[in-house]
């Protein structure tokens, strides 16, 4: 759906048929018709998706440990710049995340090569929240200048006109800021396995929390324009026929769905007492069906 700005300064949702998207689209994928056909229609929907831009960063997080962080460093670098060739290949703007991502890899990977014993091992010890400090930093710069890292993919979603829409520029502060606490939170939590509990590899420190974190932001990036979109349509333009909106429960619902997996995890990996895992089971198998029911109940407001 799409969010047109007024003459009066509100906010209006075209018909389902418009062809266009509004701020809807700013966690979603697009596709172009292409010459190339499907191949390049797929890789228009992944260098269109604001996680990719992530995604690097991720692959350093799964390879990066003792010995390895050159290594690490190398792959992230190579995938980096491998994105941002495919935006000029299909023409599309130069990302500002994008563009951090290959300076902070190839700055990374010249300090593993180049760095003392002594100042590698600290690398390897604290990589890990020094890298998510640096999204952090990233992602509040961006929002700083008036540029939410999210936007940029957003404006290639949609029409030129919506792009100073009060909604759409709402939508990608707000997806930015959410991007910015899971990083953040995802740093805390590594902090405290290695300077408190002394152990880099702990599951919950190291893995559960941080995973957790961007799974909640990007269920949020997934679910929170439809339902800013539609809210500012129903607010602005009461006599037009009123739009569904997602419920806060369906976004909650999946949130305590990833409970689920993460106590089957708990469990197989004996990542603390038995009983903790099994709750986490339940309690996200239980409030998830309860949410998806209230969800499908509850009427478009």
């Amino acid at each position: 759906m799409s969010v047109t700005p007024q003459a009066d300064g509100t906010d209006h949702v075209p018909a389902a048929d418009d062809t266009d998207r509004g701020p809807a689209a700013a966690g979603t994928d697009h596709a172009e018709a292409t010459p190339d056909g499907g191949r390049r229609t797929v890789l228009a929907k992944v260098v269109g998706n604001p996680f990719i831009g992530f995604a690097p960063w991720i692959v350093l997080a799964v390879l990066e440990g003792p010995g390895r962080l050159a290594m690490a460093s190398a792959v992230a670098l190579v995938l980096s710049i491998a994105f941002l060739v495919a935006d000029k290949v299909l023409k599309r703007s130069t990302k500002i995340l994008a563009v951090v991502d290959v300076v902070a890899f190839a700055a990374f990977l010249v300090m593993a090569l180049l760095a003392s014993p002594a100042t590698l091992r600290w690398m390897e010890v604290w990589f890990g929240e020094l890298a998510n400090l640096a999204l952090v930093l990233v992602v509040a710069g961006s929002m700083a200048f008036r540029v939410p890292f999210t936007i940029q993919y957003a404006r290639e979603e949609v029409d030129p006109a919506y792009w100073t829409s009060p909604v759409f520029i709402r939508i990608n502060y707000l997806i930015t800021g959410v991007w910015g606490l899971a990083f953040l939170v995802s740093s805390i939590a590594g902090f405290y396995g290695d300077a408190v509990l002394r152990d880099p590899d702990n599951l919950w420190t190291g893995w559960i929390i941080q995973v957790f974190a961007s799974l909640v932001a990007l269920q949020f990036t997934l679910w929170y324009p439809d339902y800013a979109s539609a809210r500012a349509h129903n607010d602005g333009d009461p006599g037009a026929p009123p739009e569904p909106v997602p419920p806060v429960a369906s976004f909650l619902a999946k949130v305590l769905g990833y409970l689920v997996p993460t106590g089957v995890i708990a469990l197989i990996f004996a990542a603390g007492p038995v009983w903790l895992g099994i709750g986490l089971i339940v309690v996200g198998a239980v409030g998830a069906s309860t949410l998806r029911r209230s969800s499908a109940a509850e009427p478009a407001h």
